[in-house]
């Protein structure tokens, strides 16, 4: 079933809240895992429910007595599931490390350090961040223990963490397991030490921040600023070339291809970059410049240079980017390409160029 232009889900209007200041929204529940092997020409009907966090309703796990009666243990329940529902993801990449180590026993001594001797997704991610990321006169070890403390700090990164893990294994064809996205995905670890570099430079602790933001430039030529703020469920395909600035604010369940650049005019202080929406799938090569707004489910071509807002559910394509079916008649997209990945829809209706 297509997502009609009354859904009031789709239409709400897109709001940037201060409350991203930890790089996700902390309103919206962990998601169940699944593991997904997801056909992309089926309507996103179910995925948008998916994309909005859809867990099982609360009374499926609770007594249904009134609340008066049963708060406390309605809450504690809550709490207990949402724990058993995160361990899960762990679970699964221990077992995914175990059957690589099976296939390729050279790798056990990796697989051991990086995954296999941890009790947790937070310690691993600090440990195999610091390793990276550190240099001569940068220890692993002091890395490993300050991202660690971030992580214990503040929950919602961790859980932010495993979205943008799910988001890899279910949008990318290339990744075939959580593993190896983990391990191997320089998008991925390139917005987990972001979401560091935020929470340190939201602490006022920006001389640490800006050093992380350098050597997550120098080791995975991407570049985004501390001060900028991310959602969850995010996609950093490729990630090479990617800048991302300051004031720039990056909803949930959006994906970016490679050498894009969310910049400023050059000429504006303040707050000066993109606002890109829920659910937006941005091209390869594509330049979104100064303070606009990139609407909900919206879609940027690749090599596009968008310098004006684009309306939620739409394409824009081109140099400079024009909305596909015209300014007073766009045509609305009924998927949502931050989901879907389908960067060629509609293209007949752009351009009759064919070889």
């Amino acid at each position: 079933v297509s997502i009609s232009s009354t859904n009031p889900t789709l239409d709400k209007p897109l709001l940037f809240s201060s409350k991203m200041a930890t790089c996700v929204d902390t309103s919206r529940a962990e998601s169940t895992t699944q593991n997904c092997e997801i056909d992309r020409s089926k309507s996103d009907h179910h995925r948008y429910t998916y994309a909005n966090y859809y867990r099982p309703s609360f009374s499926d796990h609770v007594s249904c007595a009134p609340i008066c009666q049963n708060n406390h243990k309605s809450i504690h329940s809550r709490a207990v599931i949402e724990e058993i529902e995160e361990d899960d993801l762990w679970v699964k990449m221990i077992e995914e490390a175990k059957s690589d180590v099976e296939q390729e026993p050279i790798l056990s001594s990796y697989y051991h350090n990086s995954i296999l001797s941890h009790k947790s997704l937070e310690n691993a991610l600090a440990k195999h961040l610091a390793l990276k990321l550190s240099s001569s006169s940068l220890n692993a070890n002091t890395l490993s223990d300050l991202f660690l403390g971030v992580f214990v700090d503040d929950r919602e990164i961790i859980r932010a963490v495993k979205e943008d893990l799910r988001a890899a294994r279910e949008r990318d064809p290339a990744c075939i397991s959580y593993v190896h996205c983990f391990l191997n995905f320089k998008g991925f670890l390139a917005c987990q030490s972001h979401r560091i570099a935020h929470r340190l430079w939201s602490q006022g602790r920006k001389v640490l921040a800006l050093m992380i933001q350098n050597r997550v430039s120098e080791v995975f030529a991407v570049d985004i600023h501390p001060g900028s703020r991310i959602g969850s469920g995010i996609l950093l395909d490729h990630a090479t070339g990617l800048v991302i600035g300051e004031t720039a604010v990056i909803g949930d369940n959006v994906s970016i291809l490679h050498n894009v650049t969310l910049g400023g005019t050059g000429k504006v202080s303040g707050d000066r970059h993109p606002k890109i929406g829920d659910g937006v799938l941005i091209g390869a090569g594509t330049c979104v410049l100064g303070n606009v707004k990139i609407g909900e489910g919206a879609k940027i071509g690749a090599g596009s240079v968008v310098l004006k807002e684009v309306p939620p559910r739409t394409t824009a394509v081109g140099n400079p980017a024009r909305l596909i079916g015209g300014k007073e008649n766009p045509i609305k997209l009924d998927k949502i390409p931050g989901l879907t990945m389908d960067h060629t829809s509609h293209i007949t209706e752009w351009s009759d160029y064919v070889i």
